[in-house]
């Protein structure tokens, strides 16, 4: 790993870590999850996790505005959650990161490939390189050539990363790892795709995460992204049509939304045109994913993100795109401890995803 760039000590795309938990800090809410493994390697069990609000535009854009609302946040969550560990794994949103595959010759020793890498990283990074935080990871040998291998980039301005250990830090808690959001979701995913039929092998599946005012579209094949892209509507635009409709103020729209109590026709004049609209831009997604590569099937949409939880969504989604859908779970495979409320947590899995793939990485051994 390359530590010359790093005024920080985190291992950016590094999975070896002592035990800790993922910390998800969104737009919206922070979100940690901690997972033990069981014995033999026979699986995990959800030991504990905490959904904390933080104000409106505390984040915004993947950008801390407010380090001192999102570290109190981090604290009070960390301290209902119970838990003795204090190092979290984090992840910067996929806008924030340049990540490139590049190929390098085979063989090299580990100062003369950190060396290759930086000279490459020049040629990508539109900052100067003592600007950005860089790492990399060797994913294996180059396709159709064994003297050569495949190497993953990633670079993330230094400011971007030192946000995030901040507020952990203000918190009281070490920073130990930093990933992207991208890929933290890909490593829950592959909890969610076990629950399909043959693991979905050879099967492309959307993950579609719908979080407060992004929805993320990655669609994977084998565990691989083949297309991914983000479009601007969430939960977020719920919240306004709620206002809107029956004059309440946004903190009182987002209760009713979450816990119910809104006037009668809520369900037939806002949800229903709210589901719509987001099955329609599902459905625009996945044309788009057809029209920008050579598939030309999706075999299962996996809903994710804090919309993921609506009532019909699925159902929308579903008929509109004529693809099975389903609501991500990436804990429907593991114990739960005596802490965990089964079905709160059936609620929360969704909004969740991110999390738990930052708390496996305390279980990747790559």
């Amino acid at each position: 790993m390359i530590k010359g760039n790093f005024d920080i000590p985190l291992d950016f795309l590094s999975a070896k870590a002592p035990p800790l938990i993922g910390v998800d800090i969104c737009s919206s809410s922070v979100k940690i999850v901690e997972l033990s493994e069981l014995p033999k390697k026979a699986g995990y069990t959800v030991e504990r996790y905490a959904i904390e609000p933080l104000p409106k535009d505390a984040v915004s854009d993947g950008n801390i505005n407010n380090l001192e609302a999102v570290a109190e946040g981090l604290q009070r969550a960390w301290k209902r959650m119970g838990t003795r560990i204090k190092n979290v794994s984090l992840a910067l949103p996929a806008a924030a990161v340049i990540t490139k595959k590049i190929l390098l010759p085979g063989g090299l020793r580990e100062e003369d490939l950190e060396y290759q890498v930086e000279a490459e990283a020049n040629q990508y990074i539109p900052f100067a390189i003592e600007e950005v935080n860089l790492d990399f990871q060797v994913i294996g040998p180059a396709p159709g050539n064994d003297a050569e291998v495949e190497v993953l980039l990633a670079a993330s301005r230094k400011a971007n990363v030192e946000d995030r250990v901040a507020a952990a830090q203000s918190a009281g808690l070490k920073a130990v790892v930093m990933d992207v959001e991208t890929y933290a979701a890909e490593m829950a995913f592959d909890q969610i795709c076990a629950q399909l039929p043959d693991g979905a092998v050879d099967q492309c599946v959307a993950l579609v995460d719908v979080g407060a005012n992004v929805m993320n579209l990655n669609v994977l094949r084998n565990g691989q992204s083949v297309y991914a892209r983000d479009q601007q509507i969430g939960g977020g635009q719920l919240t306004q049509m709620i206002q809107n409709a029956f004059g309440l103020s946004a903190e009182e729209a987002e209760a009713g939304k979450r816990n119910g109590g809104l006037p009668e026709n809520y369900e037939h004049d806002v949800l229903a045109p709210f589901l719509e609209n987001v099955a329609s831009e599902v459905a625009r997604a996945i044309h788009l994913f057809f029209s920008s590569t050579q598939f030309t099937e999706v075999n299962y949409i996996v809903l994710a993100g804090g919309c993921a939880a609506l009532s019909g969504l699925d159902d929308a989604v579903a008929t509109r795109t004529q693809v099975k859908t389903l609501i991500a779970n990436p804990f429907a495979r593991m114990t739960l401890s005596g802490r965990i409320k089964p079905r709160q947590l059936q609620v929360d899995a969704p909004s969740l995803i991110i999390a738990c793939g930052l708390a496996l990485r305390r279980f990747d051994p790559s």
